[in-house]
């Protein structure tokens, strides 16, 4: 068992955030990169711009790392025993791009209440200050949820360039993680991350996220996962784990959850963007 310790209990409460946590070694990260990328040399458009949700349900290592038994442990921790999937996403930032996330709290527009749910943060290449690694504007979690800015700026690697207003850069702290840990975010903390200045991909696969069985999705609709104990409220329609590399009926299943991703990403918004 791998629970959260009291140290770390402390500093999510305290600061929105607990980092790093040994999940993986750099071999299985490794491999779990090669996956990533024989699914963008095969399907070259399945993994772009909105693609990036949900690569769970087209990559059996993803699904692995989505319900595997360390993370569940230290999310079990934060949210009680009775834990959902709830959706998937791979932040990739190439080298010499301009990518780069603005400073957002996820919550605003994610649409699941009560609060009671965890962003999981895995890195599956190595994330440091030099590449890109995110920054949390420790404490900001305590606060209600800010206002926030819609820039939909064309580098912005978030669906509408949410951006909250006067984040004291200089005082949020780097998450600097190697490949096979992973941090713990709260759904209120601001947070953002810088351009990848590297010369290698920053890869991070984020399960946003792991939700207790009493929270519903109030602006839309989730399909989910049952990845611990039981769901005594069966808020959301359960959907089944990969068993196969690019499977067809999977590939459907991933686009009619991004489907339903973009509606509630876009509720309310005369704009559209491209992630």
């Amino acid at each position: 068992m791998t629970y959260l310790s009291s140290n770390q209990l402390k500093q999510y409460r305290d600061e929105g955030f607990v980092s790093p946590i040994n999940i993986f070694s750099k071999e299985k990260a490794k491999e779990i990169r090669n996956e990533i990328e024989l699914i963008e040399k095969e399907m070259p458009e399945e993994l772009e711009k909105s693609g990036r949700y949900n690569a769970h349900l087209i990559s059996p290592l993803l699904d692995e790392v989505t319900h595997n038994t360390k993370i569940l442990d230290a999310v079990e921790s934060l949210i009680g025993k009775d834990i959902l999937v709830c959706g998937t996403t791979l932040f990739i930032k190439n080298p010499n791009e301009k990518g780069f996330v603005s400073y957002h709290q996820d919550a605003k527009y994610i649409g699941l209440e009560p609060h009671n749910w965890v962003t999981a943060w895995v890195a599956i290449t190595d994330s440091n200050e030099h590449n890109g690694c995110m920054r949390m504007w420790s404490g900001s979690h305590k606060n209600n949820l800010k206002e926030h800015d819609q820039k939909f700026n064309e580098e912005n690697l978030l669906t509408r360039g949410q951006t909250v207003k006067n984040v004291p850069t200089d005082e949020t702290t780097p998450l600097i993680l190697t490949a096979g840990q992973m941090s713990l975010h709260h759904p209120t903390i601001v947070h953002g991350s810088d351009l990848n200045q590297s010369d290698d991909r920053r890869i991070g696969f984020v399960i946003q996220s792991y939700i207790g069985t009493n929270v519903k999705q109030v602006i839309g609709k989730n399909s989910v996962q049952l990845a611990r104990g039981k769901d005594n409220y069966n808020f959301h329609e359960k959907i089944k784990r990969t068993k196969s590399l690019m499977n067809k009926e999977n590939i459907k299943l991933k686009k009619q959850e991004n489907d339903y991703l973009q509606e509630i990403f876009y509720k309310g918004s005369l704009k559209k963007g491209t992630y």
